[in-house]
C-alpha cells in the first residue's frame, strides 16, 4: 500500500531533498575539482624537487670528479715521485673541501704512496674496487659501506658512514700509467643536498619524505632511517627508470596511497651518471586533507540550509494547504450528498482556477459518465457483428489466465475461418458476405457457453477461447471444434439465397505452465494454415516445440 504524504510534509522534504542533493553536487564538483588542481600543483612541485635535486647530485660527483681529474694532472704525481709535495696537495684539499673523506695515491701496484692523515699508507689495496677499476680509467663506484675507513673517520650522524668512490689513471708525459689518483667522497653530502632543497617545500607540505634508490638491487641509499638499506618498489621508481621525470598518485605494498614526484639521475656532461632514483613523496591524505575539510564544510553548510529550507518550505506548505483545506472540504460535502456550491474565490489564483474546474467537473460528471460507458463498450465490440474485437479479447484472456490458474484448469484456442466466403462476396456482393459474417456470429456464439468468448479478429477470421480441463483439454476442445464445423456447414437463407460455406479450425492448449498467451494464439493461427492446406472442413491441433 503506498505511504500518503500531506502537503506540508511534502513540500518541506522536497526543499530539504533538493538542497541536499545540491550539496551533494557541489561537494563533489568542487572536491573533484580541488583535488586534480590540488594534485596537479603538490605533483608538479614534488617532481620538480627530484628533478632538481637528481641534478645537484650528478653535479657534485661531476665536480668532485673533475677536482680529481685536475689534480691528477699536477706535476707533483710525475716521476719522480715527490711524496711530500702530494702529501701537501691531498691534505690542502680535503682541508679546503671536507666531503672528501680520504684521497690517496697508488702505485701501478696498488700500494698507498700518499693518503689524507697517513690512512692506509704503505699499504696494498691492489683488492679494492677503487684500485683495480681506476686503473683502467677513470671509475666512479656506487654508494657503498667501508667499515675499516668509518672506524678511522670523524662523524656527526648516528647513521653509518658509506662512500661513494672516485679514482683515475695517472699518466706520465710520456703517456705511461705510473699510478691512480683515488678518493672517497662521505654519503653525508647527500643529506646536505636533501636539507637545502627539502626544507622550503617541507614549510608548505606536511609528511614529504626522500628517497634516494640506487639501480642495483632497488636499495635504499638514502632516505628515512628505519628503512635504509632495504628495497624500494613503486610504480614511480619503474617509471622513472624508463627515463621519465615527472609525478604520479603511486601506492605501496600496504595500500596506502602518495603522491609522489620521481627523477632519474642520467649524469651530467661526460659525467655518465649511476643510474640513481630520486623519489619525493607525500601521504595522499595528507596532500589532500583540504580537500576533505572543504568538502566537510560544504556538507555542513548545506545540511543547515536543508534544515533552513524545510522549516521555511514547512510554513509556506501550510499557508497553502489552509485554502486547499477549505475546497477540500466542499469536495467532502458534495460526496456525501449535500447540495453545495464549490467557491472560486482564493487569495491564491491557482487554487481560484481549480476550484472552477472541480464545480465544473462535478457539474459534467453524470453527462460524461454514460457517454465513457457508450465509448468504452463500442471500442471493445466488432461494429458488423457485435462480437468482441482483439482489445476485448485481452482483456477477457487477462482474467481468464489468472482464473485458470487458480482453479488448474487450461485454455484452448480455436483460430476459424470460412471456406468460400470470398465466393460469396465476389457472387453476391459485399451486403450479403456481411449478411453471412453475422449470421456465423450467432451460430459460434451458440457453440459456446456464457463464461468463454467468441470474438471476429477481422474479415472472417474468428478466435474463440474455451475453458477446458488440465487433463483432457484437446479432446474438449476437438469437440467444440467439431460442433463448429458442422454447426457452420448448415445452409444459410439470406434474402432467399441458399449459402453453403466451410470452415477450418485451428487449435492449441495454453496451461499455466506453457508459455504466455500470445504464444498460444500463434500456435494456433500456424495450425489454421495447416487445416486449409490440407483441405475443407479440418481441424489441427499446434503444441509449442
Amino acid at each position: 500500500m503506498p505511504m500518503n504524504m500531506n502537503l506540508r510534509t511534502f513540500f518541506s522534504s522536497a526543499l530539504a531533498v533538493v538542497i541536499i542533493l545540491l550539496t551533494v553536487l557541489l561537494s563533489y564538483v568542487i572536491g573533484n575539482e580541488s583535488t586534480k588542481s590540488l594534485e596537479m600543483r603538490t605533483g608538479s612541485s614534488l617532481g620538480e624537487v627530484a628533478y632538481q635535486m637528481s641534478e645537484n647530485l650528478d653535479q657534485f660527483i661531476w665536480s668532485r670528479s673533475g677536482e680529481i681529474e685536475v689534480l691528477s694532472k699536477l706535476n707533483a704525481f710525475q716521476e719522480p715521485v715527490h711524496k711530500e709535495e702530494i702529501d701537501g696537495v691531498l691534505d690542502e684539499l680535503k682541508k679546503s673541501m671536507p666531503v672528501f673523506s680520504w684521497v690517496g695515491y697508488l702505485d701501478t701496484k696498488g700500494n698507498v704512496i700518499s693518503s689524507t692523515d697517513d690512512v692506509w699508507l704503505g699499504e696494498n689495496v691492489s683488492e679494492r674496487p677503487v684500485f683495480k677499476e681506476g686503473i683502467k680509467g677513470p671509475f666512479v663506484g656506487d654508494v657503498h659501506d667501508a667499515e675499516d675507513l668509518a672506524k678511522l673517520m670523524p662523524s656527526s650522524s648516528e647513521e653509518p658512514l658509506q662512500f661513494v668512490d672516485y679514482s683515475t689513471p695517472v699518466y706520465n708525459d710520456q703517456g705511461n700509467k705510473i699510478g691512480v689518483l683515488a678518493a672517497h667522497f662521505s654519503w653525508e653530502w647527500s643529506r646536505q643536498v636533501e636539507k637545502s632543497l627539502i626544507a622550503p617545500l617541507q614549510e608548505r607540505l606536511k609528511g614529504v619524505e626522500v628517497f634516494i634508490v640506487s639501480k642495483k638491487d632497488n636499495t635504499i641509499l638514502l632516505g628515512p632511517p628505519n628503512v635504509m638499506g632495504q628495497s624500494f618498489d613503486s610504480q614511480a621508481l619503474n617509471q622513472a627508470r624508463s627515463g621519465k621525470n615527472s609525478w604520479i598518485l603511486d601506492s605501496n605494498s600496504n595500500n596506502s596511497s602518495y603522491l609522489t614526484g620521481y627523477s632519474y639521475s642520467d649524469g651530467y656532461l661526460n659525467y655518465p651518471g649511476l643510474g640513481w632514483t630520486v623519489i619525493i613523496r607525500q601521504p595522499a591524505d595528507v596532500a589532500f586533507a583540504s580537500v576533505d575539510q572543504l568538502e566537510k564544510l560544504i556538507i555542513l553548510a548545506g545540511m543547515a540550509t536543508a534544515v533552513l529550507f524545510g522549516i521555511l518550505g514547512w510554513l509556506m506548505a501550510g499557508w497553502i494547504v489552509r485554502s486547499l483545506n477549505q475546497v477540500v472540504g466542499t469536495v467532502d460535502l458534495l460526496s456525501s450528498g449535500v447540495d453545495v456550491e464549490i467557491s472560486t474565490s482564493s487569495r491564491f489564483k491557482d487554487i481560484a482556477i481549480l476550484s472552477a474546474s472541480l464545480r465544473n467537473l462535478v457539474s459534467n460528471l453524470t453527462k460524461t459518465e454514460t457517454a465513457l460507458t457508450y465509448i468504452s463498450d463500442m471500442a471493445r465490440h466488432d461494429a458488423l457483428t457485435g462480437l468482441p474485437n482483439r482489445l476485448a479479447l485481452d482483456d477477457f484472456l487477462a482474467h481468464a489466465v489468472s482464473r485458470a490458474k487458480q482453479n488448474y484448469t487450461t485454455l484452448s484456442f480455436l483460430y476459424l475461418d470460412l471456406d468460400g466466403f470470398k465466393r460469396v462476396n465476389d457472387d453476391l456482393g459485399h451486403d450479403f458476405g456481411d449478411r453471412l459474417l453475422q449470421e456465423v456470429s450467432f451460430r459460434l456464439l451458440d457453440c459456446t457457453r456464457d463464461n468463454e468468448i467468441v470474438t471476429r479478429i477481422g474479415g472472417d477470421e474468428f478466435v474463440v477461447i474455451l475453458h477446458t480441463s488440465a487433463k483432457k483439454a484437446m479432446q474438449e476442445a476437438e469437440v467444440v471444434a467439431k460442433r463448429i464445423i458442422n454447426k457452420i456447414n448448415e445452409p444459410f437463407h439470406i434474402d432467399g439465397e441458399r449459402i453453403i460455406v466451410g470452415c477450418n479450425v485451428g487449435a492449441a492448449v495454453w496451461s499455466p505452465e506453457s508459455q504466455d498467451t500470445s504464444e498460444t494464439l500463434r500456435l494456433a493461427d500456424e495450425a489454421l494454415y495447416i487445416s486449409k492446406r490440407s483441405g475443407k472442413n479440418r481441424i489441427t491441433f499446434e503444441t509449442a516445440v
